[in-house]
Parts: structure tokens; sequence; C-alpha cells
């Protein structure tokens, strides 16, 4: 077994054992001594543990934000890191942390190395900072100076990409192309590099945990406290970062970050682009995959409602083959899918919508950035003229699964899409579904919600003014 081997300003960091769990801002904290990096929430909500983490893209480093309280030590082997302490020093600050200095836009302090870690990202054209400026910090979260004199300072610094050569040839230096391997004792973990090799060691290893972006496993082990034996870390597999585009649809690997997909789904719809921008914040999607999302089963992911709702179906591999069923179907039962012992999940493919489909995809939850769904719907109708000849209709966090609303299809198809029409489907949702009550919101309130979605689409179809439909998809 080999280590873990990364480049932190510029120099090579090797450690020798590692536990698979061991999280990046322990490692900061406590045996780097790098304490700008500070621990919140533990869970990747409140960004002020963010730091940029880079890995080679051809002939240059793609920077991302990341949250480091559930970034796995493993998952750095072969990158590049960059914490606040590797920008301006005391008597000589970056533009942006002077600039945010004389702005005022820190008081307690305590997040603000987080925000300059994200808005240095901006500074050095990370993935993702194309965004605006609120955007890119909606990860990050202030609860005394607000978020006004963040957001002049960082709009007033031009972006300043920089010189990468020498990172990009020190990240050749430690690269490789084999599988490594390491652990602490009995517990182990592996980075295999090819989609072969991760059926392989699924094949010798059937129990292990596949990791992704650990924006979920993560908080098994710093919320939950679970001890996971063995890991296999997926975030260095090309094949499972393709993205196909085509007049038939689009396939995307199962590896393939939210921030990466944003562009190609908001093409697909731009209810689905909209869907994504608001999946986490920037940090969680540049972490969070699309595969990840569906692997995971939760009833409450963003992605898998939208993807029925438009026919995706799932490719799944293993050593020995492939197999595609229909997204729907791999959804079996609460912490249950469809995946046979041995097999991960490689792709998914989602059909492009017909110029005469009628398209609602929305997401309702507390706070509007970064906040987990209460519901998530999306409603697709082909459409005939006036009548609806098919209708597929699916929810999240109404039922133990991501599941089709059939009562409510069967309403729908068929009729014209009138206010009658769009009734009966709503009535048809309690055939459909009997929601629990959590802290995220009641069962009535879910089933009002589900509603809202089904006639927020009625409004915009029969010409409701804009100012009620931006409203409702505030508001739900």
């Amino acid at each position: 077994m080999s280590g873990v081997r990364f480049l932190l300003d510029g120099g090579v960091v090797e450690i020798a054992q590692v536990d698979p769990t061991a999280t990046l801002l322990d490692h900061l904290r406590y045996r780097l001594g790098r304490t700008g990096t500070k621990e919140g929430c533990a869970e990747g909500d409140c960004g002020a543990c963010t730091v940029l983490v880079g890995e080679l893209d051809g002939d240059a480093i793609a920077w991302r934000a990341l949250n480091s309280c559930i970034l796995f030590l493993p998952m750095l082997h072969g990158k590049a890191l960059l914490t606040v302490e590797s920008l301006g020093k005391e008597d000589a600050l970056t533009p942006l942390q002077a600039c945010m200095a004389a702005n005022g836009s820190s008081q307690c302090g305590f997040c603000t190395p987080g925000f300059v870690m994200s808005l240095h990202g901006r500074c050095i054209g990370a993935r993702g900072h194309d965004l605006p400026v609120a955007d890119i910090v909606a990860g990050n979260l202030c609860r005394c100076t607000g978020y006004g004199p963040i957001l002049e300072a960082a709009e007033s610094v031009p972006t300043l990409p920089q010189d990468d050569a020498g990172t990009v040839a020190a990240l050749r230096g430690i690269a490789s192309d084999q599988t490594v391997a390491g652990g602490d004792g009995a517990r182990r973990w592996f980075i295999p590099r090819t989609a072969t090799a991760l059926a392989d060691l699924l094949a010798a290893h059937p129990d292990a945990r596949l990791v992704a972006g650990a924006t979920d496993v993560g908080l098994w082990v710093t919320k939950g406290l679970q001890t996971l034996e063995t890991l296999i870390f997926i975030g260095d597999i090309a094949e499972l970062q393709a993205i196909a585009e085509g007049p038939e649809g689009l396939t995307v690997g199962a590896g393939v970050r939210y921030a990466d997909a944003h562009a190609a789904f908001a093409r697909l719809h731009p209810d689905m682009g909209e869907l994504v921008r608001r999946i986490g914040g920037l940090q969680v999607r540049n972490a969070a995959t699309v595969g990840g999302n569906i692997a995971n089963g939760s009833p409450i992911g963003d992605g898998p409602p939208a993807l029925i709702a438009l026919g995706a179906s799932l490719t799944l591999r293993s050593a020995m083959g492939r197999r595609t069923i229909a997204l729907e179907d791999y959804f079996l039962a609460y912490g249950q899918q469809d995946r046979r012992p041995f097999e991960f999940v490689e792709s998914v493919h989602i059909p492009r919508p017909a110029a005469t489909d009628i398209i609602l995809i929305g997401k309702l939850s507390r706070r509007f950035d970064s906040d987990i769904s209460a519901v998530c719907g999306a409603i697709r109708l082909g459409m005939e003229g006036e009548r609806i000849v098919e209708a597929r209709v699916a929810f999240g966090g109404m039922a133990a699964t991501p599941s089709r609303a059939l009562a409510c299809e069967g309403a729908l198809t068929g009729q014209s899409l009138t206010q009658a029409t769009i009734a009966d489907a709503v009535a048809a949702l309690g055939e459909d579904y009997d929601p629990l009550s959590d802290v995220r919101g009641s069962a009535a309130y879910r089933i009002e919600a589900a509603a809202s979605l089904l006639w927020r689409l009625w409004h915009r179809e029969s010409g409701a003014p804009a100012s009620l439909l931006a409203l409702e998809a505030e508001h739900g």
C-alpha cells in the first residue's frame, strides 16, 4: 500500500498512513497548524472551512472551492491545495483581502477565511466562478457582518487568473495512472483510475463504500460518527466524468460534478439549470456528483424527481457487464435500490424533450439557496395540439423514495390543459402520496406544496403575470 501525496503551496506533502475518513479540515488544523481554516457546521453548509483544490486539466489547473470539513484526506491525492494561509501575508495582502479589510467586510472574522477562499476562486477563474458574486458565496454564511460589505468588496476586485505552470509541472510529477491504495490498520481505501479497475475492485471488495464527492457520506462520519472500513474513491475516473450531448438527449457520467453539469442541464431545459443552481452552495456543487445523488437513493435528493419526469434511464456496470434500467425502477424502498452486488452507477441518459412538451421543475425549501428540499417536483406533459397525450409527474420528499405520481398522471393524460384538469390532478395526489411530517415540513404542507407546483404550471401556461410567477417560484 502507498499513501497520500498532494501539493500545498507548491510543495509536496506525503502522508504514509491515512485513515480512510480522516478529514482535510482536521489535518489542516491539528497536524499542519493551519488554523485559519475554521470548523463551523462540519456538514458542508456554512463555508467557514472553504479551501481551493486544483487538479490537472490538460495544460492547466482546474481550481475548485470545496468544503474541507467533509473532504476525506485520500481524496486530495494527486491534487494541489490552497488555504487562506497560502494567500497574502500580513504585510502583503492580496487585492481581495486588502479590499475586504478596507471595506469593513469582517467583524468577528470567524467566517472571513471561508469568504476569502470562495472569492479568491473568483479572482483566479476557478470552476463555477463565472456566476454572480452572490451565487458564489451562497454557500458561505455570515451572522454578524452582513453580506453587503462582502459583496461590494468582491465586486470591486478584478479577476486575475494566476500562472499555474509550476503547479502543472509539479502535479505531473506526482501523477499516477495506476490504482492507489492506502489505509490505517485494517481500514483501507482505494483510488482507481479507470472504470474497469473500479469494477475489479468492487468484485474483490463487495462491501466497500463508493465515495464520489462525500457530500452525503461525509456527514455519516462528522455527524453520524460512523466508522467506515473500506472506501473506494471514484472522483479520478475520467470515463465517469464524460458529458455527451446530441439530438437524442444528454448522457452524463456518474462522476460528473453538478457544477460541471450545470450548463448542459440548462441547455436541456432552463428549469433543470435553475434546479442545479440551487443544489447546495457552490462548494457542494463542486463536489457532489450526478451519479452520487442517484446512487444514495435519498428520498429528498434534488436530481432524481426531475430526471424521472424527463424519462431518464440509468446504466449500471460491474465486472460482469452492463445493464440499463428506467431510473424510476432503481428506487425500490427507503434505503433499497436495484443495484446488484459488485455494480456501480456508470451513467444516466436523459432524452431530449420535444419542442411541444410542457415542463415545470420546482424545488421548495425553507431557504432559497443552499438548503435541502422539503418537496422537489417535476412535471412533463407531452402535447398533441391542446391534448395531453403523455404525462410524467414525479416528486421527492413525498414518499420513502423519489417516485412518480401515477394517479395524478392518469388525471392529466388524455385531457386538455384546463383549470378543471389541474384540479382533478391535484385531487389525485392524495392517492399517490401519504407523506411524513418532519422538521422540513408537515404532511399537509407537503401535499399543498406539491399541488402548488401543478397550479404554478397552470398559471404559467394560462398567461399569469410575471410577478405572480416569480412570487410562486420563490415561495412555492
